[in-house]
């Protein structure tokens, strides 16, 4: 079965990708300089081609090459270039060399040939200074052959099934003469709004039907421990689930375990935290950690992905639970961030932390991808083929270990979180992270 074919630039752990899969497409390849992210990658996509460099090494002829697709039509390119540096008055924000990485995006996007794109990144680039700098971004697809839908829109994930409050732009563009995709209606609303959509999924539903990490001691030394899964789960619940064939949507189906709770070690708390968590009201941030405590019936604070070695390696300031005193798992960031349970992450919590932050949400992603689809003419097909996932050993590596196991230089300065050591290195500008805020 022939299905679309589409290529993930900055791919991190795969946010973009799930999505796109989900509304039909076959990722071919991904681009993600983070040894760790491209090796989690590999593990949920083992039919994709990882390519474990700096988009400013490639051409779209080596990506042609590692993903085996020969002359065929690449239909889409999407990601999320890191938009890092803005230049004087005067000077074009996009010359400015730590931008140099958006123009790579357009220059791949080019020599692909790809029918369309999609460029996500955050809010805080439609604002401001950085305003201008979106202009000449859209100017320079023009340049290379590519019309820009012109009222470009800022997303909001709880619009689209997922309950975060998580705002992104993106901007759909398509070769010149090609139809262009339209933007997808929202389909949820934030709970406790009046008006004709149905409400998002709340934290509860998204987390209810989860055991408490703190049950399980082994949980302290690993991500995993079976367990035996809750009968009563909301409907969004049964989607990250996959107890429903629409959990998949059009997916390809994976071998795993679902009574296997991973991603979920668990966090050490002083009993002196726990207090503070324990006082602080629901949908409020607690005062002195400035952890916001997620409310049962509303919908997560935005996730972030915490800093990289470069800026302190701090870990990612995960959410407060409504009903247990301490912070959330990484399995229950996943759940509120729209990765369904197969999906699994770098066992250590500050990766798994960064992976998740630094997605896109796989629900929002994949109603933009289906507008894509839609304008290209193209009925999803729902694959009949089930994928086994990679070797677990992908995601138990060091940055150290991932590298070496891509054969790479660590390219990101970093700290070893397992044996706590710092291992100072060339930081290279697309790191997963950006310097805009959301």
């Amino acid at each position: 079965m022939i299905r679309p074919i589409g290529i993930d630039l900055f791919a991190g752990a795969g946010g973009l990708s799930l999505g796109f899969e989900q509304a039909g497409f076959d990722v071919v390849a991904a681009v993600e300089i983070d040894p760790v992210h491209a090796a989690t990658h590999e593990y949920n996509f083992p039919d994709c081609a990882v390519i474990p460099r700096s988009v400013t090494e490639l051409t779209g002829a080596k990506i042609r090459a590692a993903a085996g697709i020969g002359s065929q039509k690449v239909d889409v390119v999407f990601g999320g270039a890191p938009c890092q540096g803005f230049s004087l008055i005067g000077q074009r924000a996009l010359d400015d060399p730590r931008n140099s990485l958006v123009k790579d995006f357009v220059r791949i996007v080019r020599e692909l040939g790809a029918s369309y794109f999609v460029f996500e990144n955050v809010k805080g680039l439609t604002v401001g200074k950085h305003r201008k700098f979106l202009d000449e971004i859209i100017e320079e697809f023009g340049k290379a052959g590519y019309d820009v839908v012109e009222s470009w829109k800022v997303l909001n994930a709880y619009q689209y099934g997922v309950p975060q409050d998580r705002q992104r732009l993106f901007l759909l563009g398509a070769k010149k003469g090609l139809k262009l995709p339209e933007y997808p209606a929202p389909i949820t609303s934030k709970p406790s709004t009046t008006g004709t959509l149905p409400s998002a999924p709340t934290c509860s539903d998204a987390l209810d039907d989860l055991p408490d990490a703190e049950r399980f001691k082994q949980l302290n030394f690993t991500d995993e421990v079976r367990v035996k899964k809750s009968t009563k789960a909301s409907a969004y619940a049964k989607l990250m689930r996959c107890d429903v064939p629409e959990g998949w949507a059009y997916g390809y189906k994976r071998k795993w375990d679902p009574n296997l709770l991973t991603s979920s070690m668990r966090s050490e708390h002083t009993e002196i935290s726990r207090r503070r968590f324990a006082a602080t009201e629901p949908g409020k941030v607690e005062p002195i950690s400035r952890f916001f405590k997620l409310a049962p019936d509303g919908v997560s604070n935005t996730l972030r992905a915490g800093t990289d070695s470069a800026r302190g390696a701090f870990t990612s300031p995960r959410p407060i639970h409504y009903k247990w005193n301490r912070c959330i798992t990484v399995r229950e960031m996943a759940r509120l961030h729209g990765f369904p349970d197969w999906f699994r992450f770098n066992e250590t919590k500050w990766h798994g932390a960064r992976q998740i932050g630094n997605a896109v949400p796989p629900p929002l992603a994949r109603a933009v991808a289906m507008q894509v689809m839609k304008a290209m003419g193209t009925k999803p097909k729902r694959p009949t083929k089930e994928v086994a996932l990679g070797d677990i050993a992908l995601l138990r590596m060091s940055i150290a270990e991932a590298a070496a196991y891509w054969g790479i230089p660590n390219p990101i300065a970093q700290r070893d979180r397992k044996s706590g050591t710092k291992k100072r290195k060339q930081h290279e500008i697309d790191s997963a992270q950006t310097a805009l805020t959301l």
